[in-house]
Parts: C-alpha cells; structure tokens; sequence
C-alpha cells in the first residue's frame, strides 16, 4: 500500500522536483503539496499522512515542528535540506521530528532513510553517554559494551559504540570482528557524509548494537583531533538513539573534549591496590564543572569484594562523593571478551550483568 505523503518545500521549483520523484514511484502517494507550514498544518491533516517531508531550512517551518508531530503523531516526519548541518538534524529530533534527508532525493533514497529512521528507534533526542577511567584495565570498556548489549535488549532501539581509545582500543577483539572501516576513516570523511552512507562505517555486532572500532595501527591516531570525532558523534546520533564512547584512560585533549560534549560521564575506576579513590577524587574536580551544567556524572567502581551496601558506603565515606554505582568481578568475563564471544556468551545470571542490566532501565526510563 503506498505512504500518503504531504509536502511543505518553500522553493516551488524544488517543490516540483520533489513531488515529480514522488509521484514517478508506486511506493508514494503525493496527497498535497504546500508552500508555508501554516496551511500544511490547517488543511494537511484531512489527508492523514503517513510521511511528512519539511523544508527545515527555513526556520519558520522548523519552529513549528513540534506541531506537525502533535497535528501527525503516526506519521513519519523528515526535514529536507540541501546541504548536511548538524545543528538543524539535532534540532528537528528535539522537535520530535523523526530525522532528515538531503534535496532533492530519488526515491530509493527516500526508502532507505525513512528504513535507517525505523530501526533507530523512538523520534527523540540521542543519549551520548562516555566512558573515562584515570588509569588503564579499570573494566571501563567491558562496562560500556555490556551496557551496550543491554540497552538495546531492554529498549529494542539501535545502540552505538564508538571505539575512541584511538591507540590501543579493543572493542573489535571482544566481538571477534575485524571491521573494514574504522573511527579514522569516519572521522577522515565526516564532512562528506550523511546519515546513510554513514551507515555502513558500523559494523553490526547483532541485536540491535553497532561498532564503530579504533584504528589497527596506534600512529593513526594523530589522524584525528577532537572536534572530528565529536561531529562523528553528532551525526552517529541520527542513526542510534543511544551512543556510547569508550575513551582512552587518563586525561588528554580528545578525552576531555568528548566528556564534555556527552550529557553522561561514566568515572569507572578498579578497586586494586588502594590508591584508586585518590585517583577517582583528582578526577572528580574536573567532572564537578560539568555536573554544575547539568550533565549526568556517575562514579563506578568495578571488582568490589564484597559488592555489598556496606562496601558502596565505605567507598562514598572515603571518597567524599556519591557512588553511583559498585560491581563485582566476574572472573568469567575475562575469558569471554579475550576469545571475543561477549555478543554469544554474556553470562547474564550472575550479578555483574543484572547490575548493569539495572544501569540501563534506569537510562532508558530518565533516571539517569
């Protein structure tokens, strides 16, 4: 059955160009075609669309974005511009708006995004969560990639992970893949790139969950400078509704950079030889600044013997600072993500995972 379409394009010789695409295919039916968003939100809704195109570049018709998805909650709504800006796509998913496409388009172009729309789940705004740890084999990357697996589980919406540890990340080895493209690369083309040829830079892990991996070789990554890979992760936020990065340990340009820019920083640090809660309490008095401005700061500590409520006291007593949250070592674990069966093996009855399991509904439902 084809999809009623409506259209508002302000440029009546795009407008044209745009309804001859749609009406040349069986797969849509051009039910009207309007030139200003007011009488597309007056007289459109006797049509009762099934996909909303919106010139979002002429902010009178990205103002009242909010409108089309109250006026048409079922419909799919796209905005059209001519050339990628990331600060408009952001602003049409904050609307409610479902994503966007570049003008003019062919119809299979049109198929295939509204496709890479679906499967990244609900017409909201990208969660971008990072993963910090002062020092190195903290269980930061085993963390961010079993929230991973879990948030796609719990929300059936498409989850990212983004492999930033650009010299000695490992994210590909704990899935056994070998991914033809990397955080390099993406970063490399990122100016030339849409949604849906950014599409194929992630490698499907399955069930709902992509990699973007580090490079192979360490010396890549002077390739790459901070604000390349935070526009890699504003337009990955189009395609997933939860972005995770993994990060390198320890302070550096590219690091701070991208916890800043995230709304969630997970401190993760391994209760080892004593000194961690010093280094954690170092650390705290960078993240203060950004939890003054609303962003989201959880401290985890991971290989708490006993993990138990006495212990996550004890550690907020020395530390000075809510724990978010403790959890044990899974001496499974090591032997699972070393011979990359996380994605087949992830032994979900042991209280690891169903601590983690309880991160992400607490994610997905706002609470943190």
């Amino acid at each position: 059955m084809a999809e009623r379409v409506i259209l508002l394009e302000h440029d009546e010789d795009m407008a044209a160009r745009l309804a001859a695409a749609l009406r040349a295919t069986s797969d849509f039916t051009l039910a009207a075609t309007y030139h200003d968003a007011i009488s597309a939100l007056g007289k459109g809704g006797v049509f009762r669309p099934h996909l909303c195109l919106i010139d979002v570049e002429n902010e009178d018709a990205l103002e009242h974005l909010p409108d089309f998805a109250e006026h048409f909650p079922t419909a799919t709504i796209l905005g059209l511009m001519e050339e990628w800006n990331a600060d408009t796509a952001e602003r049409v998913l904050a609307a409610g708006g479902t994503g966007c496409i570049l003008k003019p388009f062919q119809v299979q172009d049109l198929l295939d995004a509204i496709a890479l729309y679906k499967r990244r789940g609900q017409p909201k705004p990208s969660r971008t969560l990072t993963f910090f740890s002062p020092k190195g084999r903290a269980g930061r990357t085993t963390l961010a990639a079993v929230l991973a697996i879990e948030l796609a589980r719990l929300s059936g919406e498409s989850v990212a992970l983004i492999d930033a540890d650009l010299q000695f990340g490992d994210l590909s080895m704990f899935f056994d893949i070998n991914p033809p493209h990397s955080i390099i690369d993406a970063a490399h083309d990122i100016k030339l790139l849409t949604p849906a040829t950014f599409a194929p830079y992630f490698h499907p892990l399955g069930n709902n969950v992509w990699l973007l991996s580090s490079p192979d070789r360490p010396e890549y990554a002077e390739l790459v400078d901070a604000e390349g890979l935070i526009e890699v992760i504003r337009m990955a936020s189009n395609l997933f509704r939860f972005v995770l990065v993994d990060l390198p340990a320890g302070f550096s340009p590219i690091s701070i950079a991208l916890c800043e820019f995230a709304d969630t920083d997970f401190l993760v640090t391994m209760i080892n030889s004593g000194q961690e809660v010093r280094h954690v309490r170092r650390s705290m008095r960078m993240f203060a600044l950004w939890e003054s401005y609303g962003k989201h700061v959880h401290t985890i500590f991971t290989r708490v013997n006993p993990c138990t409520t006495e212990e996550k006291e004890k550690l907020e007593r020395e530390l000075g600072h809510p724990v978010s949250d403790i959890l044990p070592n899974e001496y499974q674990m090591t032997a699972i993500t070393g011979a990359g069966r996380l994605m087949k093996e992830l032994p979900r009855d042991t209280l690891l995972i169903k601590i983690i399991g309880y991160m992400a509904e607490d994610i997905i439902n706002g609470r943190r």
